[in-house]
């Protein structure tokens, strides 16, 4: 019985210590600005200083110009980036959670469950 209470402390200490990982964080000035995305989508994202924020895409079939896109606010909490989309049709709101995996001056990137995504920093 000894055995088994020893045991389990032991798997118990080395769960303890793996969940200890410290989180990434990431200096928000760096998000200020313009990002183009790369790969299969052109989508365009600008973060200001004020956390508010634009998303457009200029290409067909949307062919959205910066200043006419969709709207959100966004907080960057060490590697946690939440936006909350803002939708010009209803004004209804639509939140997105990311983790950052990589900010830079020139480069930013980011996932959620599903999907990852790179940008670059225009």
């Amino acid at each position: 019985m000894k055995r088994l209470f020893y045991l389990g402390a032991i798997f118990m200490i080395a769960a303890t210590f793996h969940s200890c990982e410290k989180e990434k964080e990431f200096d928000e000035t760096l998000l200020y600005g313009k990002w183009k995305q790369t790969g299969s989508s052109l989508s365009y994202y600008r973060y200001d200083s004020n956390h508010n924020g634009e998303r457009w895409k200029p290409d067909p079939p949307e062919d959205v110009q910066e200043g006419e896109g969709e709207s959100f606010t966004w907080e960057l909490e060490k590697s946690e980036l939440m936006r909350l989309h803002i939708r010009k049709i209803d004004g209804g709101r639509q939140p997105e959670n990311f983790t950052v995996t990589e900010l830079t001056a020139t480069t930013l990137k980011y996932k959620n469950e599903s999907r990852s995504y790179s940008f670059t920093k225009i």
